[in-house]
């Protein structure tokens, strides 16, 4: 399952669970769709995998599966 993690790993812009700019790699790195399409041209800087737009969990079942508070960036800029 997901984590639906809280924040862009770059610029730590607040991404809640039913927002529909956030983008995830296949490891689950979680940036704002601005750095993934501007600063990163849809190349996870991590891991160098695809980004893609992260789904929606159904309001509904993150009352059992909530997102996580985890908040995560980079050590080192973006690029």
């Amino acid at each position: 399952m997901l984590e639906l993690r809280p924040n862009c790993e770059c610029c730590d812009t607040d991404l809640p669970p039913e927002s529909d700019h956030a983008w995830i790699c296949s490891f689950e790195c979680t940036f704002c769709q601005d750095c993934a399409e501007t600063r990163l041209g849809g190349v996870c800087p991590n891991c160098g995998g695809g980004l893609v737009l992260r789904p929606i969990r159904p309001a509904a079942c993150l009352v059992t599966r909530p997102a996580s508070t985890r908040r995560i960036t980079r050590d080192h800029p973006c690029p």
